[in-house]
């Protein structure tokens, strides 16, 4: 049943039953049933379209994070022809791959979202960050000291960065890999109960 009829249908039947209830059952005058009954009717409407409304809010932030977070991948991708420095430019272009995943991979589960809070919220724009500022630094040719050092603590950090973000993304599937091993040794269980232990006794040739 379509969402915008049926909020009206539930609301209609709880309104029904509150008025039969004290009208047909408790022997309650009209007027008072009525009542009652169309209180419950609006109570129904209400809590649907409440209900409603969260899982839209709820739906949109959703939209709203991961569009953010492809846009901000994006913006990455395009820092990498602009770096010098050609190893950093495979770092990068790894961090990018495996952020597109984890994007992926949470706009196609979206019960994921709770596990990857943290890297949409600040470690996905903080990385963008740091490469948009190591980006200007870079093409300023500096020749300090202490331009020296924020190129080298910089690099580092986005080694240390892309480890990380494979590390996010390996938890992400921690459970499947667990579920998947364990189907897996039960099927494995079964085969050896029945005698299919060895491949050869299904005759597969």
């Amino acid at each position: 049943m379509n969402g915008d009829i049926k909020g009206p249908v539930i609301s209609s039947v709880l309104g029904a039953t509150f008025f039969a209830i004290p009208y047909l059952g408790l022997g309650i005058s009209i007027i008072p049933s009525l009542c009652i009954g169309f209180a419950a009717f609006g109570a129904g409407n209400l809590l649907l379209s409440n209900n409603k409304n969260t899982e839209k809010n709820d739906n949109m932030s959703l939209y709203e994070m991961l569009n953010e977070a492809k846009k901000q991948n994006a913006q990455i991708y395009s820092i990498i022809k602009e770096i010098e420095n050609k190893s950093l430019q495979l770092e990068i272009k790894e961090i990018y791959d495996v952020s597109t995943k984890i994007i992926d991979t949470v706009s196609k589960n979206p019960k994921k979202l709770s596990q990857t809070q943290n890297f949409f919220n600040y470690y996905l724009p903080v990385t963008l960050k740091i490469l948009v500022k190591y980006d200007t630094i870079e093409n300023q040719k500096l020749d300090s000291e202490e331009s020296k050092k924020f190129m080298e603590s910089t690099e580092n950090m986005i080694i240390k960065i892309k480890k990380s973000f494979k590390a996010q993304l390996s938890n992400l599937y921690q459970s499947d890999m667990v579920d998947t091993d364990a189907e897996i040794k039960v099927f494995e269980s079964m085969l050896n109960q029945e005698g299919f232990n060895d491949v050869d006794d299904f005759n597969i040739k």
